[in-house]
């Protein structure tokens, strides 16, 4: 199953309840573009990974499409968004550029920025496993795309991941939940459906068995990230892609080949956009790929080490407005 990529479409999309997390079906769901327009069945093989593009760290061609991550890098430490990068994002759509948001966050985590897209627009969110309209607003966005872990995969990777990594503990976002193990630290904003042990949250008659696995959390206590990551990724193999955002030892595992850059890749070539014509933020690994992809990029002055090192480029902090201040240097063609 390490080759697989099961991709559900608009035919599977169910609206994003600011309520219960019970999906909903959605028997009219806007074509949004061309985004809803490509799709592959379960199955099928997974497209191909993102080449890096010609002309590193020029970017000849005009921007047509932003695309940024959030935490760290949109949004200030205190997850707000400040009013000079509000005005920027409203320039650049202006100016007729597209504005992505590509995070690690789940689709429900979307309403904070939503409203500074003007109720609409996209979000890649889960590392890649979910592409979000986000027309409407808060509490009316809608899944347009589903990258999911299969559940042979997942399983397979939690196993490898536990005998790699004595101690480490799992939790399991899906599209309208999520579910940890009782032990799983309180790391997140919400309190979780379901605690039970990983393989039984993963079995294929295990709970919500009818929703897909976006992704996988594995924490561990004591491992330094960086190594935990290493050693992860060495254990899992081609069972999943594995990644982090965080400054712990939380680790993200997507399917595979599931990243930031390749779904942002997929929703480009939709929409006739080139990697050229591409400028992306981000700040940690799991930006990596999608700064590499894309034909101009940069890493924020509180990024990660590796991630300043495979980015064209470097803005201020995420506190000090860096996206901001590179969109308003590429409106007035300073950049």
């Amino acid at each position: 199953m390490a080759d697989q990529d099961p991709l559900r479409d608009a035919s599977d999309v169910h609206l994003l309840s600011s309520g219960p997390r019970a999906a909903q079906s959605c028997a009219h769901m806007r074509e949004n573009a061309r985004v809803t327009s490509a799709t592959r069945q379960p199955g099928t093989p997974a497209p191909a990974q993102p080449s890096a593009p010609s002309g590193r760290g020029g970017g000849s061609l005009p921007p047509r499409l932003i695309a940024t991550d959030l935490d760290g890098t949109l949004l200030r430490d205190d997850q707000t968004v400040s009013p000079r990068t509000v005005a920027a994002l409203a320039a650049a759509e202006k100016a007729g550029i597209e504005v992505f948001f590509v995070t690690g966050r789940p689709a429900r985590w979307m309403d904070v920025v939503s409203e500074h897209v003007h109720g609409h627009g996209l979000a890649i969110c889960g590392n890649g496993a979910a592409v979000v309209d986000l027309h409407g607003g808060a509490g009316a966005h809608r899944f347009v795309k589903v990258r999911e872990l299969a559940r042979e995969n997942a399983l397979k990777s939690v196993q490898l991941l536990r005998e790699a990594a004595p101690g480490t503990l799992f939790a399991v976002e899906q599209t309208y939940g999520f579910h940890q193990e009782p032990a799983y630290p309180k790391l997140h904003l919400e309190v979780p459906d379901t605690l039970r042990p990983a393989e039984e949250l993963l079995a294929p008659d295990g709970v919500a068995a009818s929703q897909p696995v976006l992704k996988i959390l594995a924490h561990h206590p004591d491992l330094d990230p960086d190594a935990f990551l290493t050693l992860a990724r060495i254990a899992v193999g081609g069972h999943a892609n594995v990644t982090r955002s965080s400054p712990s030892a939380l680790l993200e595992l997507s399917g595979p080949g599931v990243s930031k850059a390749s779904t942002l890749a997929l929703c480009c070539a939709e929409r006739g956009i080139s990697q050229e014509e591409v400028v992306a933020f981000g700040d940690m690994p799991n930006d990596i790929e999608m700064l590499t992809w894309a034909g101009r990029s940069y890493a924020m002055g509180n990024a990660h080490p590796d991630t300043l090192a495979a980015a064209t480029g470097r803005t201020h902090a995420n506190n000090e407005d860096g996206v901001a201040r590179v969109i308003e240097d590429l409106l007035a063609g300073r950049v």
